[in-house]
């Protein structure tokens, strides 16, 4: 079902149609539950904590899932600032924005929780 919707608002996302900001961030929030079912996570997208522990043993960094996300973010907004207005960055930047709250959030409780 959240594919479904997903590939029905694809066209807007691609031809730049005018969205409302509850729109941008329903998206977002369909685009997090469709990773969940293609990469049957269950609690969607979850891959940047293999990323930011790959990125930080390939350069000897001390990145945080919550930098990771917010890395996403930045890459987002360079984007938005390229070319033609395209949705899915703003899509895209308002998901990875709430998983980088959510990741902030979760280091918080266990930081109180030592």
């Amino acid at each position: 079902m959240v594919n479904k919707r997903l590939r029905e608002a694809l066209p807007a996302l691609k031809q730049g149609f005018f969205m409302r900001a509850q729109e941008i961030l329903n998206l977002g929030n369909q685009t997090l539950e469709a990773r969940a079912q293609s990469y049957d996570a269950p609690h969607g997208e979850r891959s940047i904590e293999k990323t930011v522990k790959l990125f930080n043993a390939l350069t000897g960094h001390k990145l945080t899932e919550a930098q990771g996300w917010k890395f996403m973010v930045c890459l987002k907004l360079v984007r938005s600032e390229q070319g033609k207005y395209q949705a899915d960055n703003f899509v895209d930047g308002a998901a990875y924005f709430g998983l980088a709250g959510e990741a902030s959030a979760d280091a918080s409780i266990e930081n109180t929780e030592r």
